[in-house]
């Protein structure tokens, strides 16, 4: 059996006790729960899956990064992104982490960039494209 068919045979209210459980470690350990975190966890199908992605992604024991670069890049795709809950989020684990203002500074910068350059190259490749011959 694999690790997906155990959990689907899990019953609605495990689901639910699982998903919960995970709420009260995110607020205990951060002192709040996200808004994006409640409202997935209304579905723990979807939030379950999330959450365990989020922790893996910037809070495993096997990561190869440390926590200060973990979080700098947190925080220059949130920027990117322009999703303004996360950059103060992973912003503050970052500064807990021992970042820096001008390294949190730095990775705004190469996030918000890394976004212009996105726009510049679909709008531009549309203006060659509407005065192509």
């Amino acid at each position: 059996m694999m690790v997906n068919d155990r959990y689907m045979v899990l019953t609605k209210e495990e689901k639910e006790e699982i998903a919960q459980k995970i709420l009260d470690s995110i607020e205990a350990k951060y002192g709040n729960v996200p808004l994006v975190n409640q409202v997935l966890s209304q579905d723990p199908d979807l939030f379950i899956p999330t959450a365990n992605m989020a922790k893996a992604a910037l809070e495993s024991d096997d990561k190869k990064l440390d926590a200060k670069t973990t979080y700098l890049c947190a925080v220059a795709a949130a920027t990117g992104l322009g999703a303004q809950h996360c950059i103060m989020a992973q912003g503050k684990h970052a500064k807990d982490a021992g970042v820096t203002k001008d390294e949190l500074r730095e990775a705004m910068f190469i996030g918000s960039y890394m976004a212009m350059t996105r726009s510049q190259s679909y709008a531009f490749r549309a203006l060659e494209e509407l005065y192509k011959d």
